[in-house]
């Protein structure tokens, strides 16, 4: 029972992670560049947001780091009436650093976003869809 718990601990200490990371209402307007231009853009700043990449010897799941850094950006740039972010940096031990713009009603090329639809015409939330024909 004892060695089941002292394995269960760090399991639990590292799914909590991420418990406190959540997109602020206003960041959810705030869209990302992966590899957009943003140079029709009014460049509002930069900020550099970090997270824990390892917990002890552990590292922490990349994928999961990457996602809160960018949920971390998106809340800043929000408070900074910002509503793109850009990647300026590739994530360094849990930091990173983004660019913040105004872009207004000028949409940014999401390529290589893990949220882009898959067909770019098509609204956001939106599936297309075609018909399956039996053969």
């Amino acid at each position: 029972m004892r060695k089941t718990l002292l394995l269960l601990v760090p399991v639990l200490l590292l799914s909590a992670c991420s418990w406190g990371i959540t997109l602020d209402d206003a960041a959810k307007n705030v869209r990302t560049a992966w590899s957009g231009d943003v140079s029709g853009c009014r460049e509002l700043g930069k900020v550099t947001v970090s997270v824990m990449d390892r917990v002890g010897p552990v590292d922490r799941n990349t994928i999961t780091v990457r996602d809160e850094l960018e949920v971390l950006a998106r809340n800043q740039a929000a408070q900074m009436h910002a509503d793109t972010i850009k990647p300026l940096a590739e994530p360094a031990d849990g930091s990173q650093p983004w660019g913040a713009y105004q872009c207004g009603a000028r949409q940014i090329p999401a390529a290589h976003s893990p949220n882009a639809p898959a067909n770019p015409g098509s609204a956001p939330g939106k599936a297309q869809t075609f018909p399956v024909h039996g053969g």
